[in-house]
Parts: C-alpha cells; structure tokens; sequence
C-alpha cells in the first residue's frame, strides 16, 4: 500500500487507502520533530469504501469453522496482569497493575473490525477489553502523528504504516521492542521479509519498533476462462511459440498483455496503477524495478545517484510504460486500486495489477460477475530470475507515552497475538497474516481462491523509503514517473537521472547522506 503525501493532499485524497509498507537504508537518525508530520498514508486508503461488503462477505463466508475452536494458549486475569520477565524482553517484571482496557488506533478499513473480534477473545481469556479505534484513511496520519507531537496517551497501541517506522523511532513515538521479540522468539514467526519491512529500523539493524500485523503486496487478477479456452491457446502458442499459461516472466506476461489486446473489441490486457496523485504509479513501477534487480538507494550509503538511475532501473521503466501503451484500456491514465478492479469487473481487462487487500472483491460473486473465472497469480520474475512485489500492509507499535503498565499490558497482548493459534484465528476472520506456519498451511490455501499467492508473495516483498523525509522522496518518484510512464515525455534515462538528483539533494538537506 507509499507512501505518504504533504498534508495539503490528505484532503483531496481522503478517500484513497494500503494498501501499500517501508524499506528503508540504513541511516542516521534525524532530529526529534515537535511539530505533527505532514505526509498522509501510503497503503492504499478506503478500502473500507471499496471492498467493506465484499471483503468481509468473501473472507468470513469462506473461512472454516476453526475460528469458533481456537486452542490459543489461554490467558487469565492473573497472568495477563503479572508480567513475567520472558513477555518484557528480559528485563525486570513489570505488573500491568489495573489495567483494565487497551486500546488500539488503526485505520478505517475492514481488518480493523477483524482485529475488533480478536480483541473480543483476548478479553474472553484475560478479562482485558481490546477496543480498535478506527480513523478514516485520509486523516489517519494526522490524528496520531499530531497526538505524538503532543506526548499524549490515548491509545496504547497503532497499526501504522511501515514509513511511519523512521518518525516512530527516531523521534520517541514508539517503544523499543528488539528485546522483547527476541526474548520471546516472535521475531522468528513472522516471514524475514514482513520483519524487515514492517518492523525493522534502521534497515539491517536488527531493531524492531512494531510487530507484522497485516501483511499485503502487489499481486495479479486474471481471467481463467480465457487462459483455458482451447481456441486461444492454440493461437497463442502459434504466435508465441510457448503455451499460454500464468506468466513465469515479465516478458511473458507483456506476451499475454498483448496477445488478448483487442481494441476493435474494447479488450485489454491489463490494467497497472498510473496514478499520480498518491503513491500508486510507484508501487506499480516498484513490481517491475524490484524483480529487475533495481533499487532505491545504495542500502549502506543512502546513495541513489547511479543506483535509481541504474541501467536495470531504466529496462525496467522502459518495461512498464510499454504495458502502459500497448495493453491498458482508454481512460486508466490515473488509475489505483478502484480503477483496475472496475476494469476487470467490467471485462474490459483480461489481467489486473492490485493489493490481495482488494482481491476479495474479485473472488465475490455479487461484485464481480467473472468471479468463477477469475484466479490469481504472484508477481513474474525479471530476466536474472528474481521475482519481488511491492510491499503494503501495517505493524503494530507501542506508543511511549503511555505508562509502563500500560506499556507491559500492550507487550502481553501483542505476545498473545503473535502465537501461531491466534494468528490462525487471525487468518480465519480475514485477517492477512505474516506468521510463516500459517501461511505454509493447507487451511490457509483453501480459505480463499487469493490466498496461496498471497503466501508465495510475502516471501518476496520489497518497499519504498521509510525514513522521516520518505514523503518528499516520494513526491519526486510520483512527478518523475508519471511525466515518463503517462505524459510520454522524454526518455527513462533523462527522468530517473532527475530522480536522482532531486533526491540525493533531499537526503543530503536531511542529512541522510553525509
């Protein structure tokens, strides 16, 4: 799901969602702010407006009966308020005292009501009430961002974004949990990917400041009926000379993108994010930079010069503006999430690009009347073999400014939540897991039609900047990329070398680069 975007923009971009989650370099940390930051949410907003019926529909209906019969290690009044010293990191007990509710701030999406209901049982075994206070996407930012500026302990926890990890940190919004996942193995649950993206930083540290919560990433859509149907095989292998089948590589989904473009008959390829007002046009262009062995910054230097103007950088822009021209529909210059879905609602588009965030939609037979046709496939690999998907989704952190019993309260149930029985239940009511187990199991392939290339996709997630000054390094990506990719103008060299300077002046000005 990116990613945050001046404060200006959150009004206009209020119903945007996460999608999209933060890689950022190792880097030095950057002054204490006092102020309310001015960046708006990267994954993807208001998927609450976009997939609230479908998503809940698709994920309750299809899960199994197993979330009525979790054997999640119960916990009682008495062990959830005494603190043992395995639950705070090794240090000395610390007793939660009374604390009798926690609460969590989150956006206004529908794995927020999940975690409502996982909040529900924990109360169940531990007498603790969990209440998830839910802020719409456009303003979610603002409302903790301008709560931290004033030290202030509404809540004891927030799903944040993984660009919110570099403020969070370095400028004492969240606790330290390094210790505390260590000690209780949890940093071991969770794929290495989610760790390092969404919990880690400074990247390679070995720090964590939030624990994986929701996992998401780019994935595909595509139609099954057409990929089997006996005609366009035939005519595909005689043209190509390979069958028609799930791409394994880029080129071979541009194949395919191409093959099933028939203009005269208002039919597409694909559809890819190209919108410039967010973070989507990076996100899309990500899929293909990340598979192609590019990337955003030298991770020991912050350099970019000569790293996002790399000459993989340029294939893979060049790459991504021909699936712009050749195979996407009239109308998609400034498309993300909503537009690539009512693309391939609409049978205009035979492949769609997306978050799994949005994919129950499509696998929801009242919303999508190709549902029975449609399947779902991970990101193809780049011409070295690497596959890699932008990263979304959110970790959990705890806030500083509470109490430490609060704080110790908030650690046992992030504990509780991590352990693998949970994280099935977690699964079971639409929750995206990170846990590794989980996602290795048949339970979880056969929930949903979605599900097993979501699993293949979060072993390889990658993600943009999750420093301070992520928002400013985004807005050079989004204007650069558009002005290539939709406007056309000049060559991918000519603005990738722009990119690189403009941000290697940011990250100079921040004191990112020395």
């Amino acid at each position: 799901m990116k990613k945050r975007v001046i404060l200006a923009w959150l009004v206009v971009l209020s119903l945007v969602l996460a999608a999209c989650g933060g890689g950022g370099a190792a880097a030095p940390a950057a002054p204490a702010a006092t102020v309310a930051p001015t960046e708006a949410p990267t994954t993807a907003p208001a998927a609450s407006n976009a997939v609230t019926s479908t998503t809940a529909t698709t994920a309750t209906t299809a899960m199994t009966s197993t979330s009525t019969s979790t054997t999640t290690a119960p916990m009682t009044s008495t062990n959830a308020t005494t603190a043992t010293s395995s639950s705070s990191g090794g240090q000395a007990a610390v007793s939660t005292g009374d604390v009798k509710e926690l609460k969590i701030l989150w956006a206004q999406w529908d794995p927020s009501d999940y975690l409502q209901e996982i909040g529900k049982e924990y109360e169940k075994q531990t007498g603790i009430k969990v209440t998830v206070v839910q802020e719409p996407w456009g303003s979610f930012q603002n409302r903790a961002f301008t709560e931290f500026a004033a030290k202030g302990a509404s809540w004891d926890m927030v799903v944040g974004d993984s660009q919110w990890l570099g403020q969070g940190a370095t400028q004492g919004h969240y606790i330290d949990l390094t210790d505390f996942m260590k000690s209780n193995g949890i940093d071991k649950t969770v794929t290495p990917a989610t760790l390092q993206y969404y919990g880690e930083y400074p990247a390679g540290s070995g720090k964590y400041w939030a624990f994986p919560t929701e996992g998401d990433a780019d994935g595909w859509a595509y139609r099954k009926d057409l990929f089997a149907d006996p005609k366009e095989q035939a005519d595909f292998k005689a043209k190509y000379g390979y069958d028609l089948a799930v791409p394994k590589t880029w080129q071979q989904l541009m194949d395919i993108a191409k093959f099933f473009t028939r203009k005269d008959k208002n039919l597409y390829g694909l559809a890819i994010y190209t919108q410039k007002d967010y973070d989507a046009i990076t996100m899309g262009y990500e899929n293909v930079m990340f598979s192609y062995g590019a990337t955003w910054q030298d991770p020991k230097t912050n350099e970019v010069k000569g790293v996002v103007n790399s000459d993989k950088a340029v294939k893979a822009l060049e790459f991504y503006r021909e699936l712009y021209t050749c195979c996407s529909p009239p109308g998609l210059s400034n498309a993300f999430f909503q537009e690539t879905n009512d693309a391939f609602v609409k049978g205009q588009v035979v492949m769609a690009m997306n978050y799994f965030a949005f994919f129950p939609a499509l696998a929801n037979e009242s919303t999508n009347p190709h549902a029975k046709d449609t399947d779902f496939f991970s990101n193809p690999a780049g011409p070295d073999g690497t596959s890699r998907a932008a990263l979304g989704g959110q970790g959990i952190s705890v806030i500083s400014y509470i109490s430490p019993e609060r704080q110790q309260a908030a650690k046992d149930f992030i504990k509780w939540f991590a352990q693998e029985d949970t994280q099935k239940l977690w699964a079971d009511t639409g929750g995206y897991t990170c846990n590794i187990n989980v996602l290795k199991s048949q339970d979880f392939m056969d929930v949903a039609p979605y599900n097993a290339a979501f699993a293949d996709t979060m072993t390889k997630v990658m993600d943009f900047w999750n420093i301070p000054p992520y928002a400013q390094l985004l807005e050079v990506s989004q204007r650069e990329l558009s002005s290539f990719i939709v406007g056309g103008q000049g060559t991918a060299k000519e603005h990738l070398d722009k990119m690189a300077e403009d941000q290697d002046k940011i990250l100079r000005d921040t004191k990112f680069i020395k």
